[in-house]
C-alpha cells in the first residue's frame, strides 16, 4: 500500500474546531477541483508505502492525524486508515466534499467550493462544515449541508496577508447569520506551517 504525498510536517491547526491543537499534517497530492484562491501546492509528491509514513510520523508527541490535499479522498482508503488507527493514532481529514469520506475517519471537516446541494448524499454528517468566502459570495443556508457540530466561514486570505475586506465581510454575515463562526486562518497569521 502506497500514498503520494506533497508534504508530512507537525504543526498546530491553524484553523476551524479544532484550532490551535497540535497535529500532523499529511498532505496528499492530487485534487478534482481548480480554485482560484487554492493556496496550496499539491501537484507533486512522492510515493510512500504506510511504513514509511508511519516512521516519518513517530518522532512527533501527538496522536491526532491531519489529512489534507489536494483532495485527500482521491487517495486515502479505509485499509490505509486502519494501520494508523492500529497504532493508536486518531484521524481527521478536510475534504472539498465532492467524494465519499472514509468511514474511519474520527473528525470530518468539509469545505466545499461548489455544488453545495449535493455533499449530502456523500456526506451525511461532519464535525464542521468550513467555507471560505470573499467579498460578494453568497452565503448558503445551512440545511443545503449535510449535519455539522459547527459552521464556519474562513475569509480568503491574499496568499500569508489577511484580506481586511474579506474578514469585515464575513463577520457582517455571522451578525446576520448567527448560526455561523469566524474562523481566521491563524497559522497564516503567526507565520507557522
Amino acid at each position: 500500500m502506497k500514498l503520494n504525498v506533497n508534504e508530512i510536517f507537525y504543526s498546530l491547526q491553524g484553523e476551524g474546531g479544532r484550532s490551535g491543537e497540535p497535529s500532523i499534517f499529511i498532505r496528499l497530492t492530487k485534487c478534482n477541483l481548480a480554485c482560484s484562491f487554492c493556496d496550496t501546492d499539491f501537484a507533486e509528491g512522492e510515493d510512500m508505502s504506510i511504513d514509511d509514513i508511519l516512521n516519518r510520523i513517530k518522532p512527533f508527541p501527538c496522536k491526532w492525524i491531519i489529512w489534507t490535499g489536494g483532495e485527500p479522498t482521491i487517495q486515502l482508503k479505509d485499509e490505509h486508515l486502519e494501520v494508523f488507527r492500529q497504532h493508536g493514532y486518531m484521524q481527521a481529514i478536510e475534504t472539498n466534499g465532492t467524494r465519499r469520506v472514509p468511514s474511519l475517519i474520527d473528525y470530518i471537516t468539509c469545505s466545499p467550493k461548489q455544488d453545495y446541494g449535493s455533499i449530502k448524499g456523500r456526506i451525511p454528517k461532519v464535525e464542521e462544515i468550513r467555507i471560505p468566502i470573499a467579498v460578494g459570495d453568497t452565503l448558503p443556508d445551512v440545511s443545503v449541508f449535510p449535519v455539522a457540530d459547527n459552521y464556519f466561514l474562513s475569509p480568503i486570505f491574499d496568499g500569508d496577508k489577511i484580506n481586511q475586506a474579506n474578514v469585515d465581510y464575513c463577520v457582517a454575515l455571522i451578525k446576520d447569520n448567527p448560526q455561523w463562526r469566524l474562523s481566521l486562518q491563524i497559522h497564516k497569521l503567526i507565520h507557522i506551517e
